[in-house]
């Protein structure tokens, strides 16, 4: 499922029109980018936990040539599965 297929069953379901449902999706993923940069857990009970982990700098090597390159420090983001979507997709 894409952007575009979620757009249409939330409007379906919502009974919005695509163009609104659009914007209600796109004011969702806006909020939940807002506090992830803020470095605060968006928890959706549920349905799961979206959080930032620090990724720490390390060393590496270039496949290609086997030099030794470093890898910079980064922050990831991580999701975790609530128990009612566990148990919906078991």
């Amino acid at each position: 499922m894409n952007k575009q297929d979620l757009i249409a069953v939330v409007a379906e379901a919502g009974d919005l029109p695509k163009a609104k449902a659009g914007d209600v999706l796109d004011a969702v993923f806006e909020a939940i980018t807002k506090s992830l940069k803020k470095k605060t857990d968006v928890r959706l009970v549920g349905f799961g936990t979206f959080s930032t982990s620090r990724r720490k700098a390390g060393k590496g090597r270039n496949p290609r040539t086997g030099e030794e390159i470093k890898i910079p420090a980064t922050t990831t983001v991580r999701f975790k599965a609530g128990k009612g979507l566990k148990d919906a997709v078991n």
